[in-house]
């Protein structure tokens, strides 16, 4: 059963290490950390990702700043309260790491694969250009009676498919992961710039939901605004 459920949520990212590691946490006596990884994109732009990793993986007291290395785990969720309500945050949990001497330009450095099911409705509108969006919010079973909540962001046709989907139902998502910058107001006075994390869909598909994983709606407000 745990392994079908880890099967749920697949991450492979190769990057740059462009940071330090910070405390995050520990469970049962092991240390986890933070460090930010770059991915380049197809174009000249890139995507900063949070990696969360074991002090059992990587020697935490080394600086790997520069080094290059592929991580494979799953995008992870968790409310962190502040300014009295809660914020969704999202890191890779890695379950392996490995360092690579190099980036081939065949190289696919961000891929993810979850099996969730919507546990909002969908939201649809276009750009003033004209350009469809569909904002969805995935619900990633973990073991133990646990989920992740995967915000995920389709285009064009795929926009256009998932406005259809109805709370409760099972979707597959195929994409990568992105970062994107935006700027919050705090009061009258000042504005905070901030990066959200989000999937960008590639490929997405309903499944049929099996009698052993139905999802039962659950009472969840999003904050990542």
């Amino acid at each position: 059963m745990t392994d079908k459920v880890i099967e749920n949520n697949q991450v492979t990212i190769m990057g740059e290490i462009v940071s330090g590691f910070s405390y995050s946490h520990e469970i049962f006596g092991e240390g986890f950390y933070m460090v930010d990884v770059r991915c380049q994109r197809l174009s000249e732009s890139f995507d900063i990702i949070p990696v969360m990793v074991s002090e059992r993986l990587l020697d935490v007291t080394q600086n790997y700043e520069g080094a290059l290395i592929c991580v494979n785990g799953q995008f992870r969720s968790y409310n962190r309260h502040e300014e009295r309500k809660n914020r969704l945050v999202l890191s890779v949990f890695a379950r392996e790491v490995e360092f690579v001497e190099e980036m081939e330009e065949s190289s696919k450095t961000n891929q993810i694969y979850l099996d969730g099911y919507i546990c909002k409705e969908p939201i649809y509108r276009k750009t003033p250009l004209g350009r469809e969006i569909a904002d969805l919010l995935l619900a990633v079973n973990r073991p133990y009676g646990k989920s992740d909540y995967i915000p995920c962001i389709c285009w064009g046709r795929n926009a256009r498919y998932a406005n259809s989907f109805k709370v409760g139902e099972r979707c597959a998502v195929w994409g990568r992961i992105q970062s994107r910058e935006y700027m919050k107001k705090i009061d009258e006075e000042n504005i905070e710039r901030r990066v959200a994390f989000e999937v960008s869909v590639s490929k997405l598909e309903l499944m049929e939901n099996q009698a052993e994983n139905s999802y039962e709606e659950m009472q969840y407000e999003e904050s990542r605004s």
